[in-house]
């Protein structure tokens, strides 16, 4: 986990710097009103119209014993809390103790994994006291994120019904057609900034969780509070019920969503951009998050809405931001200057809504540094193979997804390397001899034994296995079977953390996280600092390719090298 940290601290660091961010001030006066939402607020006095047990009650607002005697007599609060006034520092320790004596000797039974009790214990402090929370939260970022994120975020979410106890967030349903625009005002906050929505279609690599991907929505936007410094009152996790095609859930007695197929086509459509007009009606600044979306929709609704809203798609564009971060700095890591990046063999398991966005990004970012003309986009395409559930994608694949069709390989191209239509990912390995294996795929497992064996043969001295897809046992293999088949010098890195591998003799294998954490509450905070009107695949190739360019390659006496992120 050392290396989790330093990429932590660097993220840090670079959020650091964007909130000190300042306006020239000969920008026009428009520009700076179009900012001006982004501070003001945050700098007032907040108002509490509230007494007593009431603010005890409230999260948001309740301090607990960190109420100072004249705050316990001016909100009608003496008597209702024990006398001894502590501080913050002071009740973290206090509950950091409990929640260590809770780990070992969980309330909720000796059956629940010990990742899951965390989440029980600092879901009840949430419940509470906001406040606390997000201190505990941001104290421990190392510790937490992967409680509040993902994995354990996956396992919430297999769990949910059984674990809601007080609503969070919003639900808009397809029960609720035609009723959406009164219902944004159901919500207290008058500004929100920061809106995380998801259908629960494709939540992680685990597939339809309905309504239970409400999870994902929260979990991220506890990132944004704790990593970007979002205002917590100013968050709002959203999840619309179209119904699942989970039958499991279906026949659950107990599941908490619309037990109903869900819907397609224009009806599906039709309650999306219903929930679209209403928030942007009620809070036109907001940025809105799309999360774990189907893939035969994610890219159909990121063009829909991109040009007109103030929304991204995280699964699409933030996943092929941190992949190519990843990517370039893996070829300096294999000690090659930035400027070969556009002859890297790259082979792509998965071509869903994360792979395509990939896919996508890459080619751009070789384009650009080829010249950005037809003849470099061609020259970009070719550094691709792209292996899905069917094997390699060829121009002869029948009906071909139209988002993977720039990327299917000519035959010819494919005849060359002794490979075909369908070709198996460990025959691929085997022919290409990649510089980079990706794995965007959700199928845990798939670099398997004989597919390790096959990259053994890459003509890079130093080859990249990036096993992307979360949770954890959804990860297309282990730093201890990518260091203990393909050898040492291997580049590793995951979307869900693992621990370094002890490759003896004091020896580590570091094994990085290449995770959209590192990036969506960047691009959330830039763009409500910079009052960008839309986000633009601008805005996120720089994102990507500043965390590229400012990856660094270390190499320590005595251990292999790892990637670490150094600020400039």
């Amino acid at each position: 986990m050392s290396n989790f940290s330093s990429q932590l601290r660097a993220s840090s660091a670079l959020i650091k710097r964007l909130r000190q961010n300042r306006f020239p001030s000969t920008y026009p006066a428009a520009a700076a009103a179009a900012r001006s939402f982004t501070t003001t607020e945050c700098n007032r006095p907040t108002i509490v119209h509230k007494r007593s047990l009431d603010i005890l009650h409230d999260p948001l607002f309740n301090k607990g014993t960190a109420f100072s005697m004249t705050e316990r007599d001016r909100l009608d609060l003496r008597g209702l809390l024990p006398p001894n006034v502590m501080t913050s520092e002071q009740q973290i320790q206090r509950f950091m103790a409990d929640l260590k004596r809770l780990e070992v000797h969980a309330r909720d039974g000796p059956a629940d994994p010990n990742a899951l009790a965390k989440w029980r214990i600092l879901n009840r402090l949430h419940d509470r006291n906001e406040t606390m929370y997000y201190k505990v939260l941001i104290d421990n970022i190392e510790e937490y994120a992967p409680i509040v994120y993902t994995p354990t975020v996956g396992l919430v979410c297999q769990n949910y019904s059984g674990l809601f106890r007080r609503p969070r967030g919003m639900y808009f349903s397809a029960e609720d057609r035609g009723e959406m625009m009164s219902m944004v005002y159901n919500w207290p906050a008058e500004q929100v900034d920061m809106i995380v929505v998801t259908d629960g279609s494709r939540i992680l690599g685990l597939g339809d969780l309905g309504v239970h991907g409400i999870g994902i929505a929260v979990g991220k936007l506890d990132l944004y509070v704790a990593a970007a410094g979002i205002n917590p009152q100013r968050v709002l996790p959203v999840m619309i019920d179209v119904g699942t095609n989970n039958e499991k859930l279906l026949k659950d007695p107990l599941y908490l969503g619309l037990q109903e197929h869900r819907l397609d086509g224009d009806e599906y459509v039709e309650v999306i951009d219903e929930f679209m007009e209403a928030v942007y009606t009620r809070w036109p600044n907001v940025i809105v998050q799309f999360e774990d979306f189907q893939s035969k929709w994610a890219l159909k609704l990121l063009q829909r809405y991109r040009n007109s809203y103030r929304m991204f798609n995280d699964d699409v564009q933030g996943t092929a931001g941190v992949a190519i971060a990843g990517l370039l700095g893996a070829v300096r890591a294999q000690g090659r200057p930035m400027i070969d990046f556009p002859k890297q063999k790259i082979v792509v398991a998965g071509a869903g809504s994360a792979g395509i966005g990939v896919l996508n990004t890459a080619r751009k970012t070789m384009a650009r540094m080829l010249g950005n003309n037809e003849s470099a986009f061609e020259s970009a395409r070719s550094q691709f193979w792209v292996v899905d559930a069917k094997g390699l994608i060829t121009e002869e694949r029948e009906n071909i997804d139209p988002d993977a069709q720039p990327f299917a390989r000519k035959v010819n191209e494919a005849n060359r390397q002794g490979l075909g239509e369908g070709a198996s990912l460990v025959e691929v390995v085997r022919q290409v001899k990649p510089d980079v294996l990706l794995g965007l795929s959700a199928v845990g497992g798939l670099f398997s034994k004989e597919v390790l064996e096959a990259l053994k043969e890459s003509t890079s001295t130093r080859p990249a296995i990036f096993a992307m897809s979360n949770p954890t046992n959804n990860a297309e293999c282990t730093p201890d079977e990518a260091f203990s088949i393909v050898g040492d010098n291997v580049i590793f890195a995951s979307g869900s953390p693992f621990r370094d591998v002890d490759l003896g003799n004091g020896r580590v294998g570091h094994c990085n996280q290449g995770n959209n954490m590192y990036l969506f509450p960047g691009i959330g905070l830039g763009t409500l600092l910079s009052g960008s009107r839309i986000v633009s695949d601008g805005m996120l190739q720089a994102a990507s390719e500043w965390y590229g360019a400012n990856f660094t390659y270390l190499q320590k006496e005595g251990r292999t090298s790892q990637l670490s992120c150094a600020p400039m």
